[in-house]
């Protein structure tokens, strides 16, 4: 009789239930019941107030846009770091996970000194007209940096598996390499890019820390959304903060299901 290392199917999945059900279940559905005490009218008031509506505009146009500029990064940092051998390469894939280790509120302080109007980079960006600091471009830049390393490590098992009998098929066949890599690699690396982009812009959306120190944090023009939160929580306004918290979570869930789906369709793809 062959033993399983792990307890048996119904103990597994009773604690894989219990463990799911108290870490994700409970506090989503808190999340989801607590604005109910507003009533539908003041809930729909509160979800799509003038400030709250800007700071979701704000909060996802920052986290997609940083989430596109990693999807291209983030696959030439991954190939160079697979394909290539050079000296320092340990130190440069060692540096990915650096945004993991950082606490985001070091990281927040941090670029609030580098790109402050008198910081190394602020000063000689701010005589070339170039604003950073108190916009929109410098979310960007904080998300950029939070979002990198969910892409790359998304990426780069998948690169390194890759068959490179593929590749040279392709070029016995007279493909150009610009031909291989666009009809051959990137078909297969399309998945894991989409995986990456959808982590990296969840994540986005709900940063806080690295944000709130470049952003400035000025209504209807750099205030993300998680802010709104924070401030109806200081005023104790819980069912407010949980209204705005769940039209995010909507928004999220959404757009997970709609990336999810076009990277089951891109795994379909190449087989038919």
């Amino acid at each position: 009789m062959k033993r399983n290392i792990l307890p048996g199917f119904g103990l597994s999945l009773g604690y894989t239930m219990f463990y799911l059900s108290v870490v994700v279940l409970l506090p989503l559905g808190a999340l989801l019941i607590q604005p109910l005490d507003l009533g539908w009218a003041k809930f729909w008031k509160v979800a799509t107030s003038g400030r709250a509506l800007a700071a979701y505009g704000v909060s996802f146009s920052t986290a997609l846009t940083a989430a596109a500029i990693n999807f291209f990064v983030g696959l030439l940092a991954s190939w160079v770091l697979v394909r290539y051998r050079f000296p320092g390469r340990r130190i440069l894939d060692a540096l990915v996970d650096f945004p993991f280790a950082l606490p985001t509120a070091v990281a927040g302080v941090c670029f609030a000194t580098l790109y402050a109007p008198n910081g190394w980079l602020g000063d000689w960006l701010e005589s070339h007209g170039v604003h950073i600091i108190n916009t929109t471009t410098g979310i960007t830049v904080a998300l950029v940096f939070i979002g990198f390393p969910f892409v790359v490590r998304t990426l780069m098992p998948v690169l390194a598996d890759f068959e490179k009998e593929a590749e040279e098929a392709s070029q016995s066949l007279g493909a150009t390499r610009w031909q291989t890599f666009l009809r051959v690699i990137f078909p297969a690396l399309f998945p894991a890019l989409v995986t990456g982009f959808t982590l990296a812009f969840s994540r986005g959306v709900g940063e806080y820390g690295s944000v709130i120190f470049i952003a400035g944090n000025l209504p209807f023009k750099t205030e993300i959304a998680p802010l709104v939160i924070m401030a109806k929580l200081d005023q104790f306004d819980y069912a407010g903060a949980a209204a705005v918290a769940a039209v995010l979570l909507l928004f999220s869930f959404l757009m997970l299901i709609l990336l999810n789906l076009l990277q089951a369709w891109a795994t379909r793809e190449p087989s038919r």
